[in-house]
């Protein structure tokens, strides 16, 4: 077993739930692209080898920008497909990584990821059989809807997270979990369908994946503020 880490960011999604005509990675935040803040802080992280960012093969936003300053650390791969699960999949295919090596899957909306919490990460996983993610206990109490939008019960939240990214597993594992369960999510619930068991790793709720208008709003103060720097 090695200890070689690898990030893969999946970023060729449509932004249409923002209601954008171009990929929502690329929206201006704190002066910079989206997505170049999760680059950022991926990129910097000593123990992470190589960034693999996997884009739409028709993308031609990524190059107006300038991502010079990582170096080759950052390997962008125009092999996204219709799915998160297939531009993960093309992603591990296509950067030939080694069956052991540890591949941490992260959104490339989640732009306010600490290097704390990736190095939490990788301690907290690196001798684990399985692998995991970064997930956050659910505080709120959560109702079940019927077909008219009303209450019909309050769920129990006991032992519920809400998972977040990074997810981090061995790239033969992962490549073969999703093979094998191609219409996931996100990566853990390929997993699991292996009959496996990924170990949650406390986060907090300041990682959060910018969906709608409003997060962009708070996603600025939090990066004007450098709370991604420590």
């Amino acid at each position: 077993m090695t200890d070689n880490f690898y990030a893969l960011v999946p970023a060729a999604g449509s932004g249409s739930r923002m209601g954008l005509e171009f990929p929502k990675q690329y929206l201006m935040l704190a002066g910079k692209p989206m997505i170049w803040h999760t680059v950022s802080t991926l990129c910097a992280h000593p123990q992470i080898s190589t960034v693999f960012i996997v884009l739409a093969p028709d993308d031609r936003y990524w190059r107006q920008h300038n991502w010079s300053m990582f170096g080759d650390k950052l390997q962008p791969l125009y092999c996204g497909g219709g799915t998160r699960a297939e531009s993960v999949m093309n992603g591990l295919l296509i950067s030939e990584l080694e069956p052991d090596d540890w591949v941490l899957v992260h959104d490339a909306a989640r732009p306010c990821l600490t290097q704390q919490q990736v190095t939490h990460l990788l301690d907290e996983l690196r001798n684990d059989e399985v692998g995991g993610l970064l997930a956050v206990p659910v505080a709120d109490t959560l109702k079940r809807a019927d077909e008219d939008r009303r209450v019909a019960r309050t769920e129990d939240r006991q032992g519920l997270w809400h998972a977040q990214t990074p997810q981090m597993f061995r790239a033969g594992l992962l490549t073969q979990a999703l093979e094998s369960a191609p219409n996931v999510t996100d990566e853990a619930s390929a997993i699991e369908a292996m009959g496996l068991h990924p170990r949650l790793v406390a986060s907090d709720t300041l990682n959060f994946k910018v969906t709608y208008p409003q997060d962009m709003r708070l996603a600025e103060l939090l990066l004007q503020h450098g709370n991604t720097t420590t």
